[in-house]
């Protein structure tokens, strides 16, 4: 992952264990005076929202504890590899897009950040400015030609 996503997923953890989990722990507590707990719905679903909180901590410290995180900045390379920002024109169209290759905890289409493992960035790995690739993707095949390399 890149900084930026090991930031992400320190800020996400954050908000889990002083946000999310106090406030489940609140609920609990409220639902524990309603009574009986062996009929009270309320209860059971304040438990159930405590453990999915428990369970997101859990996977987010072990994903950063398995993490790889690599600085696209310092990268040199004349190849699509992960971090890599790729301009590609389309074939077709010749309509220009640009992607940042990012890990999977990170991508957003939105902001054109896509996953190492999507198709588009699993056929452009390996490949350098000046190359054709051609992407299966839901919307049909598609082809591109490599415009430019950015490691930012």
């Amino acid at each position: 992952m890149t900084p930026e996503g090991q930031q992400l997923l320190f800020e996400r953890l954050k908000r889990l264990k002083q946000v999310e989990r106090p406030e489940a722990i609140a609920a609990l507590e409220t639902a524990r005076g309603h009574g009986d707990l062996s009929e009270n719905a309320e209860y059971d679903a304040a438990k159930e929202r405590q453990l999915q909180i428990s369970q997101q901590i859990k996977d987010v410290e072990h994903r950063l504890s398995l993490a790889q995180v690599i600085d696209p900045s310092k990268i040199e390379s004349d190849k699509v590899v992960f971090g890599a920002t790729v301009t590609l024109s389309e074939v077709d169209d010749d309509e220009h897009v640009t992607y940042c290759i990012v890990g999977t905890e990170e991508s957003d289409v939105s902001k054109n950040k896509i996953s190492i493992e999507s198709p588009i960035a699993r056929a452009l790995i390996g490949k350098e400015v000046g190359e054709e690739v051609k992407v299966k993707t839901p919307k049909g095949e598609r082809h591109f030609e490599i415009i430019s390399i950015e490691y930012r």
